[in-house]
């Protein structure tokens, strides 16, 4: 779910408006969603809004995320990209949904 986002330029208000509208409705451009690599033991996400200090939340998506759960986490946070550390596995729906807040 993606937010609004303003210039710093702008000088039209009900843009403004309308991005605070988007904030207080929950929309948000620091979240999204990453399917494990199958065959692999880690995979990389870019996201935007992530800093070396942000923290990164993992929500699964589907059964076999769940099921991974346990073997499933966020090893290395870095500047507009984080790398999720998982069991090698054939499976290819292992989704999660993430949030990368700070």
């Amino acid at each position: 779910m993606t937010a609004f986002s303003v210039s710093t330029q702008e000088r039209d208000l009900s843009k403004f408006a309308l991005a605070i509208q988007a904030a207080l409705n929950g929309r948000s451009n620091a979240s999204g969603s990453v399917t494990l690599a199958s065959g692999a033991n880690s995979t990389s996400v870019t996201a935007q809004t992530c800093a070396p200090q942000s923290a990164v939340l993992l929500f699964p998506r589907t059964a076999n995320a769940a099921a991974a759960l346990a073997s499933t986490f966020v090893s290395v946070v870095g500047k507009q990209q984080f790398t999720i550390t998982h069991a090698n596995s054939a499976q290819s729906d292992r989704t999660f949904f993430y949030v990368c807040l700070g």
